[in-house]
């Protein structure tokens, strides 16, 4: 009973509330969805492979990337950014048509 009780009490508070006017407040509007940010290759690599359809250009143009003993060291690094430490493995080509692969997406 007093479980019945807390919850009708908690159900009417709301319609109780009221603001100087001795009105109540109009509901808030509800917020927009956000839209998705644009991935490009100055986007984290995490970011791109947290979208199925990025991960999927990612492990197009490089095999085992997310698999890599050292993902987490770079994840939060845009390719752009990792590519001077890849020792030659990603090239301008690479980038290149990641951006283009990103950029039909």
């Amino acid at each position: 009973m007093k479980l019945l009780f807390a919850a009708a009490a908690l159900i009417a508070a709301p319609a109780m509330a009221q603001d100087h006017s001795g009105h109540a407040p109009a509901p808030a509007p509800a917020a927009a969805p956000a839209a998705p940010a644009k991935l490009t290759v100055d986007s984290t690599i995490e970011t791109i492979a947290a979208n199925p359809k990025g991960k999927a250009v990612l492990e197009a143009q490089f095999p085992g990337m997310m698999a890599h003993e050292s993902y987490a060291m770079f994840k939060g690094m845009s390719l752009k950014q990792v590519q001077p430490y890849a020792n030659g493995r990603i090239t301008d080509a690479d980038v290149a048509k990641v951006a283009a692969e990103l950029g039909k997406l």
